[in-house]
């Protein structure tokens, strides 16, 4: 079920909420096990950190919308867009398992040697679903992409983000969630990043 009211809420509070949500693209579904929750202007991490710009418009829209962006010159990322209409707030879409389209994603993801890698990672978990820089404003409740929240809320870890470590490298924002004990979770990379 989606649920727009519940990701009305900051980033922090909806992002652990999505872990075993599941996110449908183009015909493969891929169950949530990881995410990282960004929290806009006040967050140095986060896109919207400077303000509203052409580039991060969407965070600063209605919640329950993909905000897509290119990173690395090399890698499309997926993100839920959370908070009031004009607070910018958005959870980052890290890892998963295809539940269903396997053989799709399969395809899409010829490099994976095992299943549990196909979604491990927010760039595979993007190649997998099919999804592009195009689908950034998407609505997640109807469409070609969807967002079917869980039932039951998952038990869940949560530690730093991965590659961001705050303000000049030196704050630790313990803002990335996951399944413990899930193969499809991403290996945890520290890397301190000075903005």
């Amino acid at each position: 079920m989606f649920d727009r009211g519940l990701l009305e809420r900051p980033s922090i509070e909806v992002a652990p909420l999505l872990l075993g949500a599941v996110v449908t693209s183009r015909g493969v579904s891929v169950r949530l096990t990881e995410v990282e929750a960004y929290l806009g202007e006040v967050d140095p991490g986060s896109h919207a950190f400077r303000g509203q710009t052409r580039r991060n418009a969407v965070m600063f829209g209605e919640p329950g919308h993909m905000y897509t962006y290119f990173t690395y010159g090399m890698h499309v990322c997926a993100n839920v867009v959370c908070s009031p209409s004009g607070t910018a707030s958005a959870v980052l879409l890290r890892a998963g398992e295809v539940v269903d389209g396997i053989e799709l994603a399969r395809i899409r993801r010829t490099t994976s040697k095992v299943d549990a890698d196909l979604a491990r990672g927010p760039a595979r978990l993007v190649v997998a679903l099919g999804i592009t820089l195009a689908d950034n404003g998407a609505d997640l409740e109807s469409g070609e992409i969807t967002l079917e929240l869980p039932a039951v809320p998952a038990r869940y870890e949560f530690g730093p983000r991965t590659g961001v470590s705050g303000a000049g490298g030196t704050l630790a924002y313990p803002w990335r969630f996951w399944i413990p004990g899930d193969p499809t979770v991403s290996p945890y990379k520290a890397r301190s990043v000075t903005l």
